[in-house]
């Protein structure tokens, strides 16, 4: 399938840009200080793929893309840092909407976050040298910090629906990085990670998406917060 990566963005992407405008969630009205924040990230997050690529720690199989390059990158890979943060952010938007339940207690979240903070840095330990791993979980560790203690609230809500957040994650990365299909998508230099797959998935995978989530999610939350400061002095 020639276009496979971009029928995965769109699909990714579609389902949740339409319910957008449900009047029960109205997420469009997030779209001001959304958009800022996925920018934002891109602008942390592409540079980073930018010379992963470039190095070959990592690289897309032609076979499924269109073959539309900028900076190296497939037009369809850019497309993922929009479709994909659109779409979670909208499943945790959603999540918390219809089922306000859906959170984790402070002591909870204490736990998973010393878990969490423990489990990156030992795993730094043993694998500085390998670049993916080093960069990811390293920036992992970095913003967890900043949030947890400038506004741990958030993780609240964040921990729990990305346990959620997970199941789509796992079928379009699954999808990405070979399960059912002839080839991957996107191949990676194994000597540049752990080396450790979940199914076809390296596990770094999920700590690169709870870092590109909670970025955006952090950096959202921050602009709407801010918006609503300044209404408030008006």
């Amino acid at each position: 399938m020639k276009y496979l990566y971009l029928w995965l963005d769109l699909g990714s992407f579609i389902i949740p840009f339409l319910f957008s405008f449900h009047p029960k969630l109205r997420f469009y009205k997030k779209w001001k200080s959304l958009f800022p924040a996925i920018l934002i990230m891109m602008a942390i997050f592409i540079p980073w793929d930018i010379i992963f690529t470039t190095k070959e720690f990592w690289g897309f199989n032609e076979a499924y893309i269109s073959g539309i390059t900028f900076l190296n990158l497939p037009i369809e890979e850019w497309l993922f840092f929009i479709c994909v943060p659109y779409a979670c952010i909208f499943t945790h938007y959603a999540l918390v909407q219809l089922v306000p339940k859906i959170k984790f207690s402070d002591s909870t979240v204490n736990i998973i976050y010393v878990i969490l903070v423990s489990g990156l840095i030992v795993t730094l330990w043993y694998y500085y040298t390998h670049m993916y791993t080093l960069v990811n979980f390293g920036y992992a560790l970095l913003l967890l910090g900043l949030v947890y203690n400038y506004n741990r609230r958030l993780l609240n809500t964040f921990f729990a629906t990305y346990i959620v957040i997970l199941i789509p994650f796992f079928i379009v990365n699954g999808v990405l990085t070979g399960t059912g299909i002839e080839d991957q998508v996107v191949w990676y230099n194994n000597l540049e990670n752990m080396g450790i797959r979940m199914g076809t998935i390296p596990v770094e995978d999920t700590i690169y998406n709870l870092g590109m989530l909670l970025t955006v999610l952090a950096l959202t939350h921050f602009f709407e917060s801010r918006a609503h400061g300044l209404a408030s002095m008006d």
